[in-house]
């Protein structure tokens, strides 16, 4: 029976099932962002008007908490370290960006790399390094000039070397796009290289860097790790948070610490919302790309440059790898493995990093096929507008959320009297929930990129030939945008195995995670383990990066040969 000849009721039946089918993907897909974003952030809420028996006390909580002054200092002290890190971090990370991308200086793939290892890494291990190179009986100590690594300076530093690469990313991308015309033209008119410099380059990069700025901001203000292992006694909101659930079982306070530690990362997110709004083209149909000029002597001086800023990265992540297996720090240097016998400084022995290993797998599985169809339903079906508008703004949601802060959330919703998923407490289950909730942001834009390059007229091609859209999506889709795939699940796995803040408080006893397990051998002195373990990650996640590109280039083989000429 060929299609001019089907049915009339037989194909409305076949597009009332798709629409049925559609529904039901926004609907679950609602329910799903509701039970694992919306409703662990409502219960954060509730919990800061509520005393320690449930009951309403309006906002009473709040009020003690702002008479308090050992914890309403805390924000300024938080605030405070997140300026220093951003004022610091944005420069260094502009001229690295402009050397990589402005100038024809050699190695400049060898320079990003060394710049981004700090991503495979818990941000905790930048504090330990630092502590092994200025701390009490540190290397370097002298060099601190009786000053202390401990405290503010210690947390500033510590975050530049973490919020380095996270700068750099959005600063790259900044500069990688110029008109060469606007360089011409000045050119022609004999305009200075410092002036061209003020009024074209720094005009053109200029939201990308308040984005920068705002990332940075965010990022040290939601920090728990380095705070923890660096700190001292310099209290931040995070520390609190972590002090009043965990160290005095506060749930209330610790419930209004987290709302407040919400507020900078909220502002901070709608202001660059609102910068961006402002953000014109940069390129129109008619630019021509700029290629950068040779200029030797500004090529050697931005090398050395990034020699000095890439060989600190490279210094800080070695120290705290060499320190790992050093017998005794810094008296007896003699190399040992008895640092990664485990089970002589946490009961969990290597069990927490294998743990860790099969959570960050759990949850790049899951969560990268629970995002990318989440967005395929978003953008590619038409049914349930209102719907698909919900679930992307809830998908957006965990964006402006700190770790910290949808941690405590979790913990105070499946711990609620009325849920019925209190069971989940503790379990490897609530874990991977909360690190696909945690990261969902970032792998929805990923995923609505990669669909909107797709022209609509494959779904309407398919339509008309009478195949389903899921069967569309599955042959067409999904190939095409494989390496997006995989880029969502390498991102999903390497941050849920480094993350520290948004699980410090959902783990059990048999649910240990290897960064969790770093502080706690931090805690108790064993510095060099915990260095072992954060190792042991930076070189799992390293492993998982290879692995893409590998991966990559084999899928790129088989299923994008339809790319090439």
């Amino acid at each position: 029976m060929s299609v001019a000849t089907v049915p009339l009721p037989v194909i409305a039946q076949r597009v009332s099932r798709e629409a049925w089918v559609a529904r039901a993907g926004v609907i679950l897909l609602v329910a799903w962002l509701v039970l694992s974003i919306a409703l662990p952030l409502w219960a954060l809420l509730s919990k800061s008007f509520q005393n320690a028996n449930g009951e309403f006390i309006g906002v009473a909580n709040y009020l003690r908490y702002f008479s308090t002054p050992s914890l309403f200092n805390s924000i300024f002290n938080s605030v405070g370290v997140a300026i220093a890190t951003t004022v610091i971090v944005i420069p260094l990370a502009f001229v690295y960006a402009y050397a990589l991308t402005r100038t024809r200086m050699r190695f400049k793939g060898l320079f990003y790399a060394a710049a981004m290892l700090p991503l495979f890494a818990p941000s905790l291990l930048s504090a330990i390094s630092l502590i092994y190179l200025f701390g009490n009986q540190g290397l370097l100590k002298g060099l601190m000039f009786g000053s202390s690594i401990y405290g503010a300076n210690g947390i500033i530093v510590a975050q530049v070397f973490y919020c380095f690469p996270h700068a750099l990313i959005i600063a790259v991308t900044a500069l990688a796009l110029a008109d060469a015309r606007l360089y011409e033209v000045a050119d022609a008119l004999g305009t200075r290289k410092s002036r061209i410099f003020r009024t074209v380059t720094l005009p053109g990069a200029k939201f990308g860097l308040i984005n920068a700025a705002f990332v940075v901001f965010t990022l040290v203000v939601t920090d728990f790790g380095i705070a923890k292992v660096i700190g001292g006694q310099f209290n931040v909101l995070a520390t609190d948070a972590y002090k009043q659930v965990v160290g005095q079982q506060n749930f209330e306070m610790g419930a209004v610490v987290g709302m407040v530690l919400l507020v900078p990362a909220v502002l901070a997110f709608v202001i660059d919302r609102m910068v961006q709004r402002r953000q014109v083209a940069l390129l129109s149909a008619r630019a021509v790309p700029l290629e950068p000029k040779q200029n030797r002597p500004r090529d050697a001086a931005l090398m050395v440059y990034c020699l000095v800023i890439g060989g600190i990265l490279v210094g800080v992540l070695g120290t705290a790898i060499w320190a790992s297996f050093i017998t005794y720090w810094p008296y007896n240097l003699t190399p040992t493995l008895k640092n990664y016998d485990f089970a002589n400084f946490d009961p969990g022995g290597w069990s927490p990093y294998f743990t860790s290993i099969w959570m960050a797998t759990l949850a790049a599985v899951f969560g990268t096929g629970i995002v990318f169809t989440g967005a395929y339903v978003v953008e590619k079906t038409r049914v349930m507008p209102g719907g698909r508008m919900i679930a992307h703004l809830l998908a957006m949601l965990p964006m402006a959320v700190p770790g910290l802060v949808l941690g405590l959330g979790y913990v105070f919703f499946v711990n609620a009297r009325w849920n019925p998923l209190g069971f989940l407490y503790g379990t490897l289950a609530v874990l991977v929930i909360n690190s696909i909730a945690h990261f969902y942001t970032v792998a929805h834009i990923t995923s609505l990129t990669a669909l909107k390059q797709i022209d609509p007229e494959f779904e309407s091609v398919s339509a008309s030939l009478k195949v389903p859209f899921w069967r569309t999506f599955a042959r067409v889709t999904v190939p095409i945008c494989w390496p997006a795939i995989l880029d969502i699940a390498i991102y999903i796995f390497v941050n849920a195995l480094t993350t520290v803040s948004a699980v410090i408080f959902l783990y059990g006893p048999d649910t240990k995670l290897a960064a969790i397990a770093i502080v706690h051998m931090d805690e108790m002195g064993a510095s060099a383990a915990a260095a072992g373990m954060a190792t042991m990650i930076v070189f799992t996640a390293l492993g998982a990066k290879l692995l893409q590109l590998l991966l990559d280039r084999l899928l790129f083989t088989r299923l994008q040969a339809w790319r090439k000429r």
